[in-house]
């Protein structure tokens, strides 16, 4: 069984549709794939009418924004009750602190590349989490970069001279919220480095105590040594390994089912969520 637990739609920072990122994870082989838009659920109806036809099964799931000390991070919830106001108060207060970052950081852009905000919008579609892919996306429709993973590289960086910051729950809290909600909260790519900084050994203990569930530790952005790393972490502290390609469309080069989950994993995922994969 082919389990791809991590992919995005134009919901947030994909280049395709709900429906449509399901007819590719069929054309993909998969039998499983988990829709994770960042911080909304806006996609989980479209990819479940899909997924019926395509007779593929769909876990609903989202990618949550948090910090854990100043580092930026993200825990996939799977299967949470999206009505439920533990989670639902979150989401909604970091999509709007993203919009407020993207407009700041678009402010400053503008000083010295020609973007403006409307441009933005234009890449961002139906997107109901806008955020940094959207300025890259207007960024190449200009002509200021090749592509999404240039203008990361240069203008975008977490480092760079155009970065705000925005508002993310505590981890601790995010893990909690998730797991009030219903939801079964794993790290997602926790061991990212070329990203920017990554969290000490010392989180996974916490954020375990605190109700995290798992480690994506079948990443694209994970070697060999961060992999074994995160597996012995796994391993130590209970938690279930998970994988996905973290797909994006034409966003990243990312391909639907380049990393993959087991399905002891995805059956106690299940059997800890609040609602059942859909078949």
């Amino acid at each position: 069984m082919r389990i791809d637990l991590h992919a995005h739609s134009s919901a947030s920072d994909g280049t395709e549709a709900p429906a449509d990122v399901v007819a590719a994870a069929w054309r993909a082989g998969l039998d499983v794939l988990a829709l994770t838009d960042h911080d909304t659920t806006v996609g989980w109806p479209a990819a479940a009418e899909a997924a019926g036809r395509a007779g593929i099964a769909l876990v609903r799931g989202t990618e949550v924004s948090a910090r854990w000390r100043g580092v930026s991070v993200h825990l996939l919830s799977y299967l949470q009750d999206p009505e439920h106001p533990a989670l639902a108060r979150e989401l909604a207060r970091t999509r709007e602190a993203r919009v407020a970052r993207a407009r700041a950081m678009v402010d400053l852009l503008a000083a010295d590349h020609p973007i403006t905000w409307q441009d933005v919008l234009a890449e961002s579609d139906d997107a109901v989490t806008v955020g940094r892919p959207h300025i890259a996306d207007a960024l190449v429709a200009r002509g200021v970069v090749p592509d999404r993973d240039a203008a990361f590289r240069h203008l975008l960086r977490a480092d760079g001279p155009y970065h705000v910051p925005h508002y993310a729950p505590d981890a601790g809290a995010a893990v909690a919220a998730i797991v009030e909600s219903g939801g079964v909260p794993v790290f997602a790519h926790p061991g990212a480095d070329a990203r920017g900084r990554v969290v000490p050994d010392e989180t996974f203990d916490e954020l375990a105590a605190a109700g995290l569930v798992g480690l994506e530790v079948r990443h694209r952005d994970h070697g060999p040594e961060q992999r074994a790393r995160l597996g012995a972490i796994a391993e130590r502290l209970g938690l279930l390994v998970t994988g996905g390609s973290d797909y994006h469309g034409a966003g990243k080069a990312n391909r639907l089912g380049e990393n993959l989950t087991d399905p002891a994993a995805l059956a106690e995922i299940e059997a800890r969520g609040a609602s059942e994969v859909i078949r």
